[in-house]
Parts: structure tokens; C-alpha cells; sequence
């Protein structure tokens, strides 16, 4: 039993359709549609004569008498059966979790059967496996999380549409999609290659990302959509401590909900400076983890009224007038994830102190090589002239004294020509 999960649009379904295209197995794929259970299992039925020749009872009630008849067929014939969205059954007939611990507890050590369940709703999907309350708890024998392409894929990925991107180009691609398959296939299929072409496209009456965000997160937030929203809108504007979203919230109580969007839904993440003790509040901030959800709160979801009134050309001008400021906040996180992916740091982060004010206390990047012999202390900025290194090695010499005492510390300027 494999279960494979990811955010919608990450390519868990044509991974399998990939892995499994030239096995000299069959492939049933199941979709697990929000129907009648009664027209699931007609689809069901369907789909295993279209791939094996073999009897189906007529009069198969329910989706486990399927599995079931899957199974005993299992014990002299090789095949993958595939579940996609099988967090559905929640709604369709939650009952079908403990029928199918049942049945591969009784059947598993005797079939030949490759069971392969996906899913797309995180929070759904990681309670389905990972409560210890939960039935099917502890019976993965594999549980992938597929994640965005890593940056060298980005660039591979341009570089195939668009042999001579500049960095801007690679810039504005990454700020918008995060690396999700979907969007960059929507992106370069549809010629938008250079970086103001993919801003005016996202934002223009044709683009499916303009109700993108709303089509993710409703179905994971149900009917308290809105306050969710409301903190993560709040996020994306810059409101990244607690007390910040607060106040930005009129003062309502949102403890619960922040708790739910950082481990149930794992939409935000909460980052400290590094080396601070995780039980420090006060220096507690958070971000959206992901990319496209953080570009989508902040230029289209914010904007609301406009896309309502159609007024689609004064979105695009306020996006690529504010889109340069924006995309030194993802040239930083850009730069984080080239260095984890590099290798050779046991830990990276940022460092602050809040007591002297963001100016005289931030520091974009810090890395801990593996050897916690040395450290990298580096500032990011998308031009060389913003950058003032007078001011950047007073920070550093407060870092050194604070809690990089017995390191050897490496320092480093990263612009847009280091991508």
C-alpha cells in the first residue's frame, strides 16, 4: 500500500500514470468523484472491464464489495489498483476506511495486488493515515509527499521553452507558480515565457488563476472560509506576527485558527531566528508556505473588488507596478531553497532581533554548515545599488557577538545576477 499526497495541481496523477504506463501489469484507476456511491461503483465496474477480462458480478452494491471481489481476484492475478481523491469517501461513506482495514488485514499476505491511494486534501489525507486513532493508521508501507520542483527543474524547465530567459524571467516564474507542475505547464504551454508576459497573463480576464486560490482552499476550509482568509490576506500584506494578524482582525480571537492553518492544513509555517528556543512566542512571525497561495492573496484575492467589477487592466497595472518590491520577499525565500538544495547546511534561517526594529536588526539569510564550525551570513537584495554594506557588517558584527561567537562566519551579498 502506497499513499501519495500533495496539493492539488502538484502531478500526483500523472505520476502514477507515468510509473505504472509500461508495467506488464494492468492499471485500474479508480476516480473517487463526488457522486452517489451507487454511480461510483458503476464507474468502477466500468473501468476493470475496459483493463482485465474478467467476470464482474452484476448487483455489486457498494464500494468495498468492489475491492472485496478486487482482492479475491488479487490472489491469482498481478495489478495496481489506484484510488484517486480518496479522502472523498468522507463524504461519500466514511465507512469504507475501516471496511478497507478489514479487508487488508485478511488479504494482504495472499494477493499480488499494488494498492496506490492519492489524495489531494492534506489535512483529510494526513488524518485518514496518520491519527493513531484513525483505521488505516500504520498501514502504508509507503507515504509520499510529492512537493514542488526543485529550482534546478525550474531552470531546466525555461530553459526548454525559452533557451534564452534572463533572471527576471526565472524570477517572476518562481514568485508566481512555487515550482507546482500545473502552473508552469499553463505558463509555457501558452507561450508566456518572459517575465512580463506571465505577470499579464496571470492577471488578465483569461487566466484560471484568477479564482485558483478559492478553488484550493474552500474545499480544505469548509463554511469558516472567510476568517481563514481573512489571516492569511493579513499574512501575505506583510502581518506576520500574531498580534499583528489580531489587530488586523478587529482583535477577534485567532489562536484556533492559526494552529489549524500551520498543522491541519499546513498552508502557513511558524520560523523564528535561528538558534532561538522554539518556546520563545515573542519572536514567533509566520508565512505562507506556499508560493502561489502567497502570490495570490497578496496581488489577486486582496484585490477582490476588482476582479468582481471585471476591471481586469487596473489589476494588471497595480501588480506589475508593485510586483518589483514584491518579488524581493520571494528572492529571498529563492535564495534559502538554492542553498538547502545545494547541500552542506545542517540548518537555514534568518536572524532578528525585535527590541531594535527590523533596519537594525535583520539578516536575510543565515546557513549553519554541517560542520557547526561555519556560517554564512548573507543579505539579499534584488539590485547591488540598494545594498549598503556599511550598514549590512554592523549587523553582522551583532550576529557575530550574539550567537555566532564560535563560528567562522562567511559573508555574502546575493542580487537577481546570482540566481
Amino acid at each position: 500500500m502506497t499513499v501519495l499526497t500533495g496539493r492539488r495541481r502538484i502531478g500526483k496523477t500523472s505520476l502514477i500514470k507515468k510509473a505504472f504506463e509500461n508495467s506488464d501489469a494492468p492499471m485500474l484507476y479508480f476516480f473517487t468523484a463526488r457522486k452517489t456511491e451507487a454511480a461510483l461503483v458503476e464507474d468502477f465496474v466500468n473501468e476493470i472491464r475496459s483493463k482485465i477480462n474478467v467476470y464482474i458480478p452484476e448487483g455489486l452494491q457498494n464500494t468495498i464489495a468492489v475491492i472485496k471481489h478486487l482482492f479475491e481476484l488479487a490472489k491469482t492475478t498481478r495489478f495496481t489498483l489506484v484510488i484517486d481523491e480518496f479522502q472523498e469517501f468522507q463524504n461519500i461513506n466514511p465507512s469504507v476506511f475501516s471496511d478497507l482495514q478489514n479487508l487488508w488485514d485478511s488479504y494482504r499476505a495472499e494477493t499480488h495486488l499494488n494498492l496506490v491511494l492519492s489524495g489531494s486534501v492534506l489535512s483529510m489525507m494526513k488524518k485518514i493515515f496518520s491519527d493513531s486513532h484513525e483505521p488505516l493508521f500504520g498501514r502504508a508501507d509507503n507515504i509520499i509527499n510529492l512537493k514542488p520542483f526543485h529550482i534546478d527543474v525550474i531552470k531546466e524547465i525555461l530553459r526548454d521553452y525559452h533557451p534564452g530567459y534572463t533572471n527576471e524571467d526565472l524570477l517572476a516564474l518562481y514568485s508566481i507558480t512555487g515550482g507546482v507542475p500545473k502552473y508552469i505547464e499553463i505558463l509555457c504551454d501558452n507561450g508566456h515565457v518572459d517575465a512580463e508576459s506571465m505577470l499579464r497573463f496571470t492577471t488578465s480576464n483569461m487566466s484560471p488563476f484568477i479564482e485558483e486560490g478559492r478553488n484550493l482552499l474552500i474545499t480544505e476550509f469548509g463554511r469558516d472560509y472567510g476568517t481563514y482568509f481573512s489571516i492569511l490576506l493579513a499574512i501575505s500584506e506583510g502581518k506576520t506576527t500574531q498580534a499583528e494578524i489580531t489587530s488586523a482582525l478587529g482583535g477577534m480571537s485567532i489562536g484556533g485558527h492559526i494552529d489549524k492553518l500551520e498543522n491541519t492544513f499546513n498552508i502557513i509555517s511558524k520560523y523564528r531566528p535561528i538558534f532561538s528556543k522554539p518556546g520563545t512566542k515573542n519572536t514567533v512571525r509566520f508565512r505562507i508556505a506556499d508560493l502561489f497561495l502567497q502570490f495570490w492573496f497578496h496581488f489577486i484575492e486582496s484585490n477582490r473588488p476588482m476582479v468582481e467589477l471585471d476591471n481586469y487592466n487596473d489589476l494588471t497595472a497595480l501588480l506589475l507596478s508593485n510586483y518589483p518590491t514584491y518579488s524581493g520577499y520571494t528572492l529571498e525565500r529563492y535564495f534559502r531553497q538554492k542553498l538547502a538544495e545545494g547541500g552542506g547546511f545542517r540548518e537555514i534561517g534568518s536572524w532578528w532581533v525585535p527590541k531594535l526594529g527590523l533596519e537594525a536588526s535583520e539578516i536575510d539569510i543565515v546557513g549553519i554548515k554541517t560542520n557547526n564550525k561555519e556560517a554564512l551570513v548573507a543579505e539579499v537584495k534584488r539590485q547591488k545599488r540598494n545594498y549598503d554594506h556599511k550598514k549590512f557588517m554592523e549587523k553582522v558584527e551583532r550576529i557575530k557577538t550574539s550567537v555566532l561567537n564560535n563560528y567562522e562566519v562567511e559573508t555574502r551579498l546575493f542580487t537577481i545576477e546570482d540566481m
